[in-house]
């Protein structure tokens, strides 16, 4: 344990040196956290293990600093003696000399150091207000028809959008808004320039990219302005600023980030070869389908067609009925007719047998009776027989093929052998074929066969 400070020492704690340089090393870790330290380069050596050593001095102190090889692969300068910088570190001691050094985290020249602290608390201040939150984010469109670019129209970076987007997309429209991608107040003309294109509505989606630089140069886009009018911005934004290795506010707002304005492009823009690629598998896949269904449906049909009789043979089965009541309807007037010939030829043998004038004119009354009552009863039966046959005439046609014709359906027959067509089994390119319809006949030639 750590003594208590103005408390006699205790006799028998004796320390060893190195322990009292771990509990001292250990006091100046928990005390002090990490903190920013400005001061000049000296006595810099680098061994071969990667680590830099060095001492940072000011005007009237310095102090021994040690950064390790895997703190370095973010630098963006090599450090040299006589250099102003800015550190990030941790205080520390090394316990071998009792020394107490910075055990650096990142280094930066004094002026970009200055900048990155302002990026940081920047970042920090954005962050806690929700700029950054992804529920903000807002999805980019897949086929955008129209694209608008916001960077500077000389750069190198909208030349390589414009020829991504030629070679991906050349279908879509793009529109630049012309800004200043650095120096003094450009800032302000690219939020301007953001809510312009906002507020017009005559993009899809919007890029905002300039090429790669240093700190400075990127530090429009670190800009509160800058990110209020991305956060504000309805149009989906993707940010393309500078290479792979940099990161400004615009790109943690922005809807979309992309390492670079290739990138961005590529971002925006779908590949017009993959796209009609996979248009054309997903038009197999439906002429697949489409067949399946259609052979599906061929099968459900000679299914049914196996459990309905089919119209030819019900019509069949009523033309024997019909021949069938007319020839027994025939006979039954037949009958009637013998029976009352029959009943004629006795009454004349009656007459003739019972000559008498007035027995005869009694006769001839009866007679005429029995004629009346007969020719009724032919009437009677005639309007009977007329009533079944118009009845059976009427069934007969509702089956008949004359009334599926009425339907919109068509008898085919081969026009050399006269035969009716039920399927496609013996058709070949090039047959002749009558088509029946209700109201007339139709030749055709056959142009292609399609088997079930």
């Amino acid at each position: 344990m750590l003594p208590i400070k103005n408390k006699s020492p205790d006799p028998n704690d004796i320390y060893t040196i190195s322990r009292l340089n771990r509990e001292v090393r250990t006091v100046l870790e928990e005390v002090f956290p990490t903190i920013w330290v400005q001061g000049e380069i000296s006595n810099l050596a680098k061994p071969g293990s990667g680590h830099l050593y060095f001492t940072l001095k000011d005007t009237t102190a310095q102090v021994r600093c040690a950064m390790f090889k895997n703190r370095q692969s973010g630098m963006r300068f090599k450090p040299e003696n006589g250099m102003q910088v800015i550190a990030r570190a941790n205080v520390g001691l090394y316990e071998g000399r009792g020394e107490y050094q910075l055990i650096i985290e990142s280094l930066e020249p004094a002026g970009s150091g200055a900048l990155q602290v302002a990026f940081e608390a920047l970042k920090q201040k954005l962050a806690a207000a929700g700029l950054f939150a992804e529920e903000h984010k807002r999805a980019l469109p897949l086929f955008p028809k129209v694209i608008g670019i916001i960077t500077s129209p000389t750069g190198a970076a909208i030349q390589d959008i414009l020829s991504v987007l030629k070679r991906r997309y050349p279908y879509a429209e793009v529109i630049i808004y012309s800004v200043p991608v650095q120096g003094e107040g450009s800032a302000m003309k690219i939020a301007a320039a953001i809510k312009q294109a906002d507020k017009r509505q005559e993009c899809d989606v919007l890029i905002l990219s300039r090429g790669g630089g240093s700190l400075e140069d990127l530090w429009s886009f670190n800009e509160e302005v800058v990110a209020r009018a991305l956060f504000d911005c309805v149009t989906p934004v993707v940010s393309g600023v500078g290479h792979e290795i940099d990161f400004t506010i615009a790109d943690f707002v922005a809807d979309s980030r992309a390492p670079t304005p290739s990138a961005a492009a590529e971002l925006v823009s779908p590949d017009s070869v993959e796209t009609i690629a996979l248009l054309k598998h997903r038009e197999q896949q439906l002429i697949r389908y489409q067949n399946q269904l259609i052979h599906n449906l061929q099968r459900r049909i000679e299914f049914l067609s196996v459990q309905i009789p089919h119209p030819k043979q019900r019509l069949i089965e009523l033309m024997q009925r019909t021949d069938e009541y007319s020839m027994r309807l025939k006979h039954q007037i037949e009958n009637a007719l013998s029976r009352r010939k029959f009943l004629l030829s006795t009454w004349r043998q009656k007459i003739s047998e019972l000559n008498p004038a007035h027995k005869i004119s009694r006769q001839i009354e009866t007679v005429r009776h029995l004629q009346s009552r007969f020719e009724k009863s032919i009437m009677i039966i005639l309007d009977k027989s007329n009533s079944e046959v118009s009845r059976l005439n009427h069934m007969l046609h509702t089956v008949s093929p004359v009334s599926t014709l009425e339907r919109g359906y068509a008898i085919v027959t081969d026009k050399k052998t006269n035969s009716i067509m039920t399927n496609t089994r013996n058709l070949h390119t090039g047959d002749q074929l009558r088509i029946r319809l209700a109201s007339g006949e139709i030749d055709s030639t056959v142009d292609e066969v399609y088997e079930k």
